[in-house]
């Protein structure tokens, strides 16, 4: 019997996503950290702290979890303890993704909108504070990871597999963290980044107004660096924060619709339509955290400069070794 197409495609979409994923992070981080791409320093240190947690992504979720784990099921990733590390790291790092482009789209909007906070807020060590204060609150609220897992077998006295504690998932305390994880990952960062965008635009076309109208009809049809800068400011933030609703839009509504939350323990029909959307979702959900490099590159002159840089200094190192 031939295997479902489902599977057969996440047997060769996982690598592919890790091959360009984990590299285009590095790539970021390296880049966004050198401060040569025309960015405030405080802007700087959500970008990386973005980039960071999408490589974590790419390597737990995507490596270790979606082909380590499911193409060698008998390897020492299998023991109970590591394996319930794996899915506990697996929830922060999603969550630590998610919460970090909501913390960038409110950067944004308090640095266009509220002009008397910019100065306390938009600063690199307020935006430290507040990256390693959420990271920390994110790695508490995700410790019953620990407790919802247990052993599915025993071999040689040592604990094997992980397997949902049916117990814990039907208590009201496991319903309520269930649904807890599902609202702070999908629908409350949604509603957040809907609300700081509605706002960003609706005061930056408000000074738009106000700016050609200072400026008279005479010279209105002039560059203004003032708009051309709101613009690009504009252009980053949406394609970042809309790229970001697109992609984790389907594996929230195949949850609400389904209640299928977790395909990696999925016994059933792989050929139902439950099961592939939410596949599906989980696919588009960590492409996610590949494409804010390409919107950087196709939206940021300097970064795509630095980026030919980075990307030509190995070659440029060996051809002097060569030549010397």
């Amino acid at each position: 019997m031939a295997r479902p197409t489902i599977l057969q495609f996440r047997d060769i979409y996982y690598p592919f996503l890790a091959a360009f994923g984990v590299p285009a992070n590095l790539l970021t981080i390296v880049i966004l950290s050198r401060g040569n791409c025309g960015l405030s320093k405080c802007i700087s240190v959500y970008m990386v702290a973005m980039a960071t947690a999408d490589l974590l992504v790419m390597i737990f979720n995507v490596i270790v979890y979606h082909i380590c784990t499911y193409h060698f099921p008998h390897s020492f990733l299998s023991y109970t303890a590591v394996c319930k590390f794996i899915i506990y790291i697996n929830s922060t790092s999603l969550n630590t993704s998610v919460w970090f482009t909501v913390l960038f789209t409110a950067d944004r909007f308090v640095a266009i909108c509220c002009q008397k906070f910019k100065t306390k807020y938009c600063r690199v060590k307020t935006a430290s504070a507040v990256i390693t204060t959420l990271s920390v609150l994110i790695y508490f609220q995700c410790l019953p990871f620990w407790f919802a897992y247990k052993f599915e077998r025993i071999i040689h006295n040592i604990h094997w597999g992980c397997r949902p504690r049916i117990d814990f998932f039907i208590s009201p305390a496991g319903v309520l963290f269930s649904w807890m994880i599902s609202v702070l990952t999908s629908l409350f960062p949604f509603a957040l980044i809907l609300l700081f965008n509605c706002l960003t635009v609706r005061r930056i076309l408000l000074a738009s107004r106000a700016r050609r109208g200072l400026r008279g009809h005479s010279i209105e049809n002039q560059s203004d660096p003032e708009i051309e800068n709101r613009r690009k400011s504009i252009i980053l933030l949406f394609s970042v924060s809309g790229s970001f609703l697109v992609l984790w839009l389907t594996p929230f509504v195949s949850f609400l619709t389904t209640g299928l939350s977790n395909t990696a323990h999925y016994r059933g029909d792989y050929t139902a339509p439950a099961y592939i959307a939410m596949e599906t979702g989980y696919m588009l959900m960590y492409l996610s955290s590949c494409t804010n490099t390409c919107i950087y590159a196709a939206t940021q002159t300097k970064f795509r400069e630095e980026l030919k840089k980075v990307v030509k200094f190995p070659w440029t190192w060996i051809l002097l070794l060569i030549k010397k």
